[in-house]
């Protein structure tokens, strides 16, 4: 019997991963292997629905507990792997137990940016990327009268609209002169910085945090400037870093993520990698990428799933995202950086419109604000866009 395949990381690429195996017909040992002591679970509605109370933990969680028994994947939860060896195709768990594998998928996703400031590991100062995060915010944000929200990022203007929301005095502070200012155009920016204002949110743009003041917990946020911004709840949204210390112990390359080529191998035979914590190469956008999402994870986890399985394969997907604030759906298709010029359709006072991206005549991307239509149709142009206008990066050896 040969060894089984093994999944490090029990996230939404990780068990896309595993149910791809199984649906291709693959029969052999399956071993998913997740830190978290929770089933495999949706992030998106964390910041949103789940941390509203909206949504309950059923609803959170991909899969039902007995679809692990049924499909005979073997599910470690709370499981921690210590090492890699990738030529001796092993695995070492922090229990000792060691498991060898045939091949080996990495999906170890992301974690939370922590800031290194003062006052930023007290009570009351939270990040927000896994669900043990969210019951001691929800309890604070039920003790509390003032929020700070340290970056204007998705997750920061997502949970200022929750805290809006429930009554919250809240502050955002941003570093860049915007919010969202490496995502979207200045037009999105505006649109979205006027409706959190109108929801009663402070936003402080282009400022620093200098440090995090109180005595036994929380109390106040102080500026660079030397403006203290009174909080009993601190959330720290300042983006998140790849998790690649498995893999960069293990000698595969990582640069700003693990390496990987179009068909998801990294650098070591019988090991691909998929998901957040992955860079990989596009056609399309003529570059080595790296992304935080769901969309990305998850297509990327099917291919690195076919490839296993040794399937032609050459990943170049059109990116989408998207991010609920109020009543208020944002939804992006491509990438937009190196536009030089935007075309609005619609009316960004009546909340409705599209923000399209140009590079001189080709199409980039498209912002949609409440136009799922538009979104939907915007992916389609550019899946059907000609790949041959964009400049095409060479074959990504990883070696």
């Amino acid at each position: 019997m040969s060894d089984p395949i093994i999944i490090v990381g029990a996230g939404q690429a990780g068990l896309k991963a595993a149910e791809t195996l199984r649906q291709k017909g693959y029969e052999g040992g399956l071993i998913l292997i997740g830190d978290e002591p929770f089933f495999p679970y949706q992030r998106p509605p964390l910041s949103k629905a789940y941390l509203k109370g909206e949504m309950d933990e059923d609803r959170l969680f991909l899969r039902p507990p007995a679809w692990f028994e049924s499909t005979s994947v073997d599910l470690r939860k709370g499981t921690r792997v210590a090492s890699l060896e990738a030529e001796a195709h092993t695995v070492t768990l922090e229990s000792g137990e060691e498991l060898s594998y045939s091949k080996l998928l990495i999906a170890t996703g992301t974690r939370a940016r922590k800031l290194p400031i003062e006052g930023a590991h007290l009570p009351g100062v939270f990040t927000l990327r896994t669900m043990a995060d969210i019951a001691p915010i929800r309890a604070s944000l039920e003790a509390v009268d003032e929020v700070a929200i340290v970056g204007g990022g998705y997750i920061g203007m997502e949970f200022a609209a929750v805290a809006a929301g429930l009554g919250k005095t809240v502050t955002v502070i941003e570093a860049c002169d915007r919010i969202l200012e490496r995502s979207v155009a200045p037009e999105t920016s505006e649109f979205l910085q006027d409706l959190h204002l109108s929801h009663g949110v402070r936003i402080k743009l282009g400022t620093g945090v200098a440090r995090i003041d109180g005595e036994g917990a929380v109390s106040g946020v102080v500026l660079a400037s030397g403006e203290t911004v009174p909080a009993g709840l601190v959330l720290i949204a300042v983006g998140a870093e790849p998790v690649t210390e498995l893999a960069g112990a293990a000698g595969l390359r990582v640069e700003g993520g693990i390496v990987v080529d179009e068909a998801c191998r990294t650098s070591a035979p019988d090991i691909h990698a998929a998901g957040d914590c992955t860079v990989f190469p596009s056609a399309r956008y003529g570059r080595m990428i790296r992304l935080e999402s769901v969309q990305n994870a998850c297509d990327q986890a099917r291919a690195a799933a076919a490839a296993m399985l040794g399937e032609d394969v050459s990943y170049d997907p059109v990116l989408w995202f998207w991010s609920d604030q109020y009543d208020v759906k944002l939804q992006i298709a491509g990438l937009s950086q190196g536009y030089d010029r935007t075309e609005i359709d619609g009316s960004p006072e009546e909340a409705s419109f599209a923000l399209s991206y140009f590079a001189g005549d080709r199409l980039l991307a498209v912002d949609t604000v409440n136009a799922p239509r538009q979104h939907m149709m915007a992916r389609k142009m550019l899946a059907e866009s000609d790949s041959e206008t964009t400049p095409k990066p060479a074959r990504q050896a990883v070696a």
